[in-house]
């Protein structure tokens, strides 16, 4: 996949819709060329996509933020990726001491601490309690329903939020500021068995998110439970977690078999290294939602009929590939690809197209295809998630210094 001339700037630095056949013609505007420096794969699409695959990028970016004091969120939903419906993102950072406030949803929450560390406390249905401390690569799961908050310990956090369902907003959760508001105080009174005064003072309004003092230690802040702790923990290390490691790079699953409360989302954390690829696979259980973390990536996929279209990534963007569609991720960069696989699923499942074909009897695939021993030879018939050959490098090298 050559992309010395696609990504080769013809006037200046302006990079030109024109292929290596000599496809295309100059565009002098007016456009974003910042645009198509950053997504030189959609300017001059490789001569193999073809057809109508809907959008499956949006950027963080390019979503509206909600700022508070105590920190800010922002989302990727249904209604900025239309094409995303399994799934929903919220990327969210607390300052020192902020606090996502006492709340629940109709949906599961699933979370990935990408820097810092913060405080999580919640209970569930039969009143035992959960308090614990995440720090960077660790994840979090609510099942819908349990209510929950969030604070940010001395350096603060930032982490991702995914919901089992496209249509989620963050902005619309129960929040406990938002009830009290919107109850008569005299029922309030009632309820807790203390007199009107005792809530003067309350919000009235959501208070969402909101600047607090930096709790005490864990010890400090436990409360002993009648009805004990959760059976289940609602946290998991997953950085901690021993990596599948091939020549390309690093995989690590995470679903229900090792993370048993989360019943709803399954995911894999991946590193590609430089030159290296995530392989040509797909998936047969649903959608997938990506997050990417770090670096920058290329992705074609495969719609059948003959459609296909390619995608350019880098930190901050959310990616999108529906149900069973094939697909590669190429790092185009000169440092590793970190970047989140999540899935509405109890588990993690991919089909690899190397191992499929090496398990399949050779003849059948040599008639199949039209290819000799060079190929067949080739193939493994033990799963490698990430490759690296020297292809690939060679084509990154090219797409790096063009």
């Amino acid at each position: 996949m050559d992309n010395r001339t696609r990504n080769q700037p013809a006037y200046g630095n302006v990079p030109q819709p024109i292929r290596d056949d000599g496809a295309g013609a100059t565009d002098f505007g007016p456009r974003d060329v910042m645009r198509d420096l950053e997504n030189p794969d959609m300017l001059v699409p490789p001569a193999t996509d073809a057809g109508t695959i809907p959008n499956l990028k949006f950027s963080f970016s390019d979503t509206n933020m909600q700022l508070n004091h105590g920190g800010w969120s922002r989302e990727v939903t249904v209604r900025q990726l239309p094409v995303a419906t399994t799934l929903a993102g919220v990327n969210m950072r607390l300052t020192p001491g902020g606090v996502r406030e006492l709340h629940w949803h109709k949906q599961a929450e699933w979370a990935f601490m990408i820097l810092g560390r913060a405080r999580i406390t919640a209970i569930d249905q039969n009143g035992r309690n959960f308090i614990a401390d995440v720090g960077k690569g660790d994840l979090w799961y609510f099942p819908p329903g349990i209510p929950h908050s969030i604070q940010g310990l001395e350096e603060g956090c930032e982490f991702l939020l995914v919901f089992d369902d496209g249509n989620f907003s963050d902005l619309d959760t129960f929040s406990i500021s938002d009830w009290f508001a919107h109850t008569p105080k005299d029922v309030l009174a009632a309820n807790f068995g203390v007199p009107e005064s005792a809530f003067a003072h309350i919000p009235t309004k959501q208070r969402y998110i909101f600047q607090s003092k930096v709790p005490g230690s864990l010890e400090s802040q436990k409360i002993p439970d009648p009805y004990g702790t959760v059976p289940k923990n609602f946290t998991h290390r997953l950085l901690a977690q021993e990596p599948i490691v091939t020549p390309g790079g690093t995989v690590r699953i995470v679903d229900s078999t090792n993370f048993p409360i989360s019943t709803t989302v399954a995911a894999a954390l991946v590193e590609v290294k430089p030159g290296g690829m995530r392989e040509m696979h797909w998936h047969p259980n649903n959608d997938e939602w990506q997050y990417y973390l770090t670096g920058t990536a290329r992705m074609t996929v495969f719609a059948a009929n003959g459609k296909a279209r390619t995608f350019n990534f880098r930190a901050g963007d959310v990616g999108y590939v529906p149900f069973a569609f094939g697909h590669y991720i190429q790092n185009t960069g000169d440092q590793s690809l970190w970047f989140l696989e999540i899935f509405k699923s109890d588990r993690f499942a991919d089909v690899s197209l190397n191992q499929w074909m090496a398990l399949t009897p050779r003849e059948l695939v040599e008639s199949n295809l039209h290819v000799g021993p060079e190929l067949m030879n080739a193939l493994r018939k033990e799963k490698w998630p990430v490759v690296k050959y020297a292809g690939i490098r060679q084509q990154v090298e090219k797409h790096l210094n063009s």
